[in-house]
């Protein structure tokens, strides 16, 4: 099965400084402590969130160009951005 992750670049294809995808984005409509959830926390329902998210692939791109390193962006956590990130250099 293929994600939107595994045909994303990397660098970030559209402008580092464009963040219109933020006005349609879904997280738009819940509180920043439902994407940067307590150490140890799930982060189950934000990615579900981001699953339905029409955004999701320049939120993504946005946290990898950015260096994001807390919570959920694009519908992955800190760890699978940084294994996406590996995986894209090699």
């Amino acid at each position: 099965m293929q994600t939107d992750t595994d045909v994303l670049t990397f660098p970030a294809s559209c402008p580092a400084g464009d963040l219109s995808w933020r006005d349609n984005a879904l997280c738009a409509q819940a509180g920043p402590e439902f994407f940067f959830p307590a150490p140890g926390s799930s982060t189950r329902e934000a990615k579900q969130l981001c699953g339905g998210c029409e955004e999701r692939v320049a939120c993504l791109e946005y946290a990898l160009a950015h260096d994001e390193r807390f919570g959920v962006w694009g519908g992955l956590s800190e760890k699978e951005r940084g294994r996406l990130r590996r995986t894209q250099r090699s």
